[in-house]
């Protein structure tokens, strides 16, 4: 029985965010749980925190939803919180979920994701796939490439790196492909998609490099774009998250960059050319540095 109530995690930060807003555009109730239950967000949302050390506290959480729409997972690794912690995190909530009668579970996952993958990042967001379907409950995984919109890290950081050096390192060749898709897109499709996986791709295809350039462009950058060979850029982005306080960039998400993990060469499911939105949103683009370890960590952000 359906009762009008969802429960998102992570719904006050980005495609979480995304997800509620387009829940209670549609009438639905939304609770969500989060490890950020001081920030801001809308009244209409019942916020409650993660409560990974009691069971049934966390099984409490669930009570009365219909569907859980999960987006908990973790970027890197960092002091005591690991990929095998998310894992492990990602099965409880499943597990709860079940427990308190949720019907349905739709899970943000990754393009190409594999137990053979030695990223752990693929490797572990394989595992909460498999973890997903041995509940046995309904299910829908979105799978997105890169993510763009309100709230983006990478994007965001790139146009922000133009606007303040002359030179920007494009790893290697730069003609690896991605298939960036809008956030917006990807809650739609997490809302709308009733079971199966589907890749949350969107209408373009770039080559990294075409990207950066189109970022450059829409900022109104003057930086020269030098290739670098690929060993290089985990020292050099390691001496700027010195620098900014923050991981800028890991060497497991360089290679899954090049080795193409965040494209997919199937039909586009989303709508938002990155193009159209980089006219609309290139001006603010990059003015503020987005903080991944101040967003998850509480560290301090650059101006």
């Amino acid at each position: 029985m359906d009762t009008g109530l969802d429960v998102v995690t992570g719904a006050l930060s980005y495609t979480g965010l995304s997800i509620a807003e387009q829940l209670l555009a549609r009438g639905r109730r939304v609770r969500t749980l989060t490890s950020h239950v001081d920030r801001p967000h809308p009244a209409r949302i019942d916020v409650r925190p993660y409560r990974f050390d009691d069971r049934a506290a966390l099984t409490s959480s669930f009570e009365g939803a219909t569907t859980l729409y999960n987006t908990f997972w973790v970027r890197f690794a960092r002091g005591r919180t690991t990929f095998d912690d998310a894992v492990t995190g990602s099965r409880a909530l499943f597990e709860a979920a079940a427990d308190a009668g949720v019907e349905r579970i739709v899970h943000i996952s990754i393009t190409k994701p594999s137990l053979d993958s030695p990223l752990p990042y693929f490797h572990g967001k394989a595992l909460v796939e498999q973890a997903l379907r041995e509940t046995g409950l309904a299910h829908t995984i979105v799978r997105p490439t890169v993510v763009f919109g309100r709230g983006d890290v990478l994007l965001n950081n790139i146009a922000w790196l133009l606007r303040r050096l002359p030179i920007f390192a494009i790893p290697g060749t730069g003609k690896y492909r991605v298939r960036p898709v809008h956030v917006d897109d990807v809650a739609r499709l997490c809302v709308e998609t009733r079971g199966g996986t589907v890749d949350a791709v969107g209408p373009e295809v770039f080559t990294f490099e075409e990207m950066v350039g189109l970022v450059r462009h829409a900022v109104g950058s003057r930086a020269l774009l030098v290739h670098v060979p690929p060993v290089v850029v985990p020292l050099l982005t390691g001496l700027l998250g010195l620098l900014v306080g923050d991981v800028v960039l890991t060497a497991d998400e360089l290679r899954g960059l090049m080795d193409e993990l965040v494209t997919t060469d199937g039909p586009a499911t989303g709508s938002i050319a990155l193009t159209d939105w980089l006219q609309e949103e290139g001006g603010q683009l990059g003015r503020g540095y987005a903080s991944e370890l101040r967003r998850h960590f509480r560290a301090p952000a650059p101006a």
